[in-house]
């Protein structure tokens, strides 16, 4: 019968002292956030959601060859006089056309590697955290304004631009071997051909 009411008096007390600190929590400012119509602070220096400048990109690859796990993915074809690259913020001269410019962020791990070593900052992190989703192709980013078609477009046109380089350099080497050819049969035509053996009578009459 004692053991019976001190269960009874020690849920009692329980309760009494759980909703104490409930009751001591109620007049003071909640530590949880209601997000997200209330947002805390991120720090300055986090690695959230990549973001890349278009027009300050040279195509010079440095930030794909930095990624540890191979998701940025760029394809860049030689700018065309009527293309009209601006230069980048920095001055520099556009000489290649970024055709695609695709980061996977389904794979990223925000390690901030491939930002450092672009010449021209034009990959930056941001402090944007808000960007999931359930369906995976909403994280593989181009950015790239040229539309597929536009892209097929230029690759084709570079492609084709390569094949006459191509071609022209064989022709040059064909001509130079040609030429080499010609040359070498010329001056073997014109060799001095080595004078017969003087006989016995003219050696004596020259000694």
């Amino acid at each position: 019968m004692q053991k019976y009411w001190s269960n009874i008096f020690q849920a009692i007390s329980t309760a009494l002292t759980g909703m104490k600190i409930t009751a001591g929590h109620i007049f003071k400012k909640s530590l949880t956030l209601k997000y997200p119509y209330e947002k805390d602070d991120i720090p300055k220096n986090s690695r959230m959601k990549l973001e890349m400048t278009y027009d300050d990109c040279i195509g010079c690859k440095q930030c794909a060859r930095a990624c540890p796990i191979d998701c940025i993915d760029i394809t860049t074809t030689k700018a065309l006089p009527e293309d009209n690259l601006a230069a980048t913020k920095n001055g520099t001269a556009r000489k290649m056309l970024t055709t695609s410019f695709i980061i996977d962020f389904s794979e990223c791990m925000y390690c901030g590697l491939c930002v450092y070593p672009c010449p021209e900052d034009c990959i930056t992190m941001t402090p944007n955290y808000e960007f999931g989703t359930y369906d995976k192709d909403d994280l593989i980013t181009d950015y790239s304004p040229l539309s597929d078609e536009e892209q097929e477009k230029r690759l084709k046109v570079a492609e084709d631009l390569k094949a006459k380089q191509m071609a022209a350099k064989e022709k040059a080497a064909e001509e130079a071997k040609a030429k080499l050819e010609a040359e070498a049969k010329i001056e073997t035509k014109t060799e001095k051909k080595p004078e017969a053996p003087r006989s016995l009578g003219e050696v004596e009459e020259t000694l």
